[in-house]
């Protein structure tokens, strides 16, 4: 009786279920952007214009929605996702029964911007005509449609054609990756009077923590890397003399901050180059573009200013283009530098959408370097990206791997940082820095111009590689030092005479400056970390040859082709000028270290003040040709204000 009776239940609720989707409607499709990337966790809202009622669904990770238990009517579908325009589709009729397909595609902008489709039938996003949701255009995923020969190459590539993506919308938390660092402490000259460092010519934290700062917010502590701050501006040191790479520069003054120290300013410069006589240059564009590349500061920052350097390209230098997303595909071979039309097509035509397998383009990209390689040329490979990878090889070490075994090949890296909320700047950084090249980042067209078209040879030829610096502080004039930055760049004493060790490098009228900060001799300031040795007496100074000598510096680096380090030495005057009275290059460069000090928090910024920065630098702004010293003054009056902001609450 208890079965009969079950089975009866069952029966009445298959024909009611039967009966009721007789009498309602459903529909269902895909969300996808231009490119054909499904657009996974986007909103649907369709409204029924009867009553008001709103149906809601949410598509999943393959952009599918699906929304059941509609009522015969006419109803309106509305999309509204980040970074894309608002969808809106009127004039939906939909009847008893009906099962009704309704596949979406959304356009680039901004959410507020809406595109408005009318009726049952709808052109769709590339002129033809068809029902919404009809038949999309196919492309390998980040390459829109080109003309027939282009198109032709860009399937010629040595991986297989990239598959739709899945792309999320921006709006997502905020996700972005700083490494954090303690900052150099004090130490103590007698028991450890050697401080050894690579060079850092990298500049991406200024731009980052200038784009913070236009955005109303203090930067966080961990994006500012004051050697980049200063080593953003140019500086007029002496040019290199009697046929060596590089010139030395040191100047000795008070320190503004803190009365009872001093300031070393060491800085270096190599030799200029200009554009015709840059060598032959091999370039490969590494172009991510997965789904977060989409906003206008991202991908499209990305492709104007790669055509701003493609325009600088002459008939004997080759570029090539690879794109990854899901998976890596070569969009334009090996073209001569000259062959402009064909190279700014291809950059035009990449669109962004997907997932992220870094490793696979960076794999690829090298792979095509090298079948390019320009034997007494520049070979490098260009990544412009956010940095974050979330297919295939992903952790930081691991792709450090990869990237170190690809350099021994000769081919050098620079990276071009975009983004904000996602922005993986440690990752980047690394890997610029394993790869024997320099880590851009760029909040601005104008900044795409200052690193590939005004500092193209600083940017795009090495000089020298792996370059380390060793100073080492006389202890009759020197109690206690410390550098200012550099605190990622630390190597220890016996690295600096290991080749093995890898280091920065320089390009071409790259100019490089480190400050350290001073406790005289007589100074009866402590220095701190660590207890007077036992077995080490304070026997004595230097001999009476060097007693007028502050330090002596090394410096260490390797011709471009080579795996052998050469040395030059330099010794350091102890004779100390008053800061008022410094070079303007010394009083700009040490005003900007106090700025990245305040912006740190450091907690041996002393006296320093936004306002003694402002003050500093206003008097030390030089010809300031390019405008970058007094835009400078601006940001140090943002970031007071901000500050004094952050304290009043």
């Amino acid at each position: 009786m208890k079965r009969t009776l079950l089975w009866t239940c069952i029966l009445l609720a298959l024909f009611g279920a039967v009966l009721f989707s007789q009498n309602t409607a459903s529909v269902f499709g895909t969300v996808s952007d231009i490119t054909g990337a499904v657009v996974a966790n986007v909103p649907i809202e369709l409204k029924f214009l009867a009553t008001g009622f709103v149906y809601k669904a949410t598509t999943n990770q393959t952009g599918q929605y699906t929304i059941v238990g509609l009522a015969a009517g006419e109803y309106e579908l509305t999309v509204t996702a980040p970074g894309f325009k608002k969808y809106q589709r009127t004039n939906i009729q939909l009847v008893s029964g009906q099962r009704r397909r309704l596949d979406v595609e959304l356009a680039v902008g901004a959410s507020a911007e809406s595109v408005v489709i009318g009726g049952a039938v709808a052109p769709n996003a590339r002129g033809g005509g068809g029902k919404a949701g009809g038949g999309s255009f196919s492309a390998p995923l980040g390459i829109m449609p080109m003309a027939p020969a282009l198109a032709q190459q860009g399937q010629q590539g040595r991986a297989p054609a990239l598959g739709r993506g899945i792309r999320l919308p921006d709006g997502a938390p905020n996700t972005a990756q700083y490494d954090s660092f303690v900052e150099n402490e004090f130490s103590s000259t007698k028991s450890d009077p050697l401080s050894t460092f690579s060079v850092d010519v990298d500049t991406a934290s200024y731009s980052n923590v200038r784009r913070f700062l236009n955005e109303g917010r203090m930067p966080p502590p961990g994006s500012v890397r004051i050697e980049e701050l200063i080593n953003y501006f140019s500086y007029d040191y002496p040019l290199p003399e009697n046929g060596k790479p590089v010139s030395m520069t040191t100047r000795l003054t008070s320190d503004p901050w803190n009365p009872k120290r001093q300031l070393l300013v060491v800085a270096v410069r190599t030799q200029p180059i200009s554009q015709e006589g840059l060598p032959p240059s091999n370039l490969t564009f590494l172009i991510d573009v997965s789904g977060s590349m989409m906003p206008p500061e991202r991908l499209p920052l990305i492709r104007e200013g790669l055509k701003l350097l493609a325009r600088q390209l002459r008939a004997q230098d080759r570029v090539s283009i690879v794109v990854y997303a899901g998976a890596a595909g070569v969009v334009l071979p090996p073209t001569p530098g000259n062959q402009q039309n064909r190279i700014l097509s291809a950059i035009d035509h990449l669109q962004a959408g997907g997932s992220t397998n870094g490793s696979a383009g960076i794999r690829l990209a090298y792979q095509l370097a090298r079948d390019s390689f320009q034997k007494n040329g520049n070979n490098r490979v260009i990544l412009a990206t956010d940095g974050d990878f979330n297919v295939g090889v992903s952790s930081d070490d691991e792709l450090v791997r990869i990237i170190e075994k690809e350099r021994k090949s000769g081919i050098f890296l620079s990276v071009l940082g975009v983004g904000t909320n996602n922005l993986k700047d440690s990752r980047m950084e690394k890997l610029a820095d394993h790869g024997n090249g320099n880590y851009s980042y760029l909040d601005s067209l104008s900044e795409a111009r200052k690193v590939l078209v005004q500092q193209m040879g600083a940017t795009l030829v090495t000089v020298a590689k792996d370059v380390k610096l060793q100073v080492e502080f006389n202890p009759a004039h020197v109690k206690a030092y410390r550098l200012v930055g550099y605190e990622n760049r630390i190597l220890r004493p016996e690295e600096f005479n290991d080749d093995k060790k890898d280091a920065g490098d320089l390009g071409a009228g790259h100019q490089v400056t480190a400050i350290y900060e001073l406790m005289p001799a007589g100074s009866n300031e402590d220095p701190g970390k660590v207890d007077p040795l036992r077995y080490q007496q304070d026997s004595g100074t230097a001999p009476k040859s060097r007693s007028g000598e502050l330090a002596f510096v090394k410096l260490r680096h390797k011709k471009p082709q080579s795996d052998k380090s050469e040395l030059l030495e330099w010794p350091v005057s102890a004779a100390q000028i008053d800061f008022r009275t410094a070079p303007q290059d010394t009083r700009f460069a040490v005003a900007v270290a106090e700025y990245g000090m305040l912006l740190r928090q450091s907690k041996f910024s002393g006296n320093a003040s936004f306002d003694h920065v402002f003050s500093t630098a206003s008097q030390a702004l030089g010809p300031d040709l390019e405008g970058y010293r007094g835009e400078f003054l601006d940001l140090a009056r943002r970031a007071r204000d901000l500050s004094s902001r952050e304290r009043a609450r």
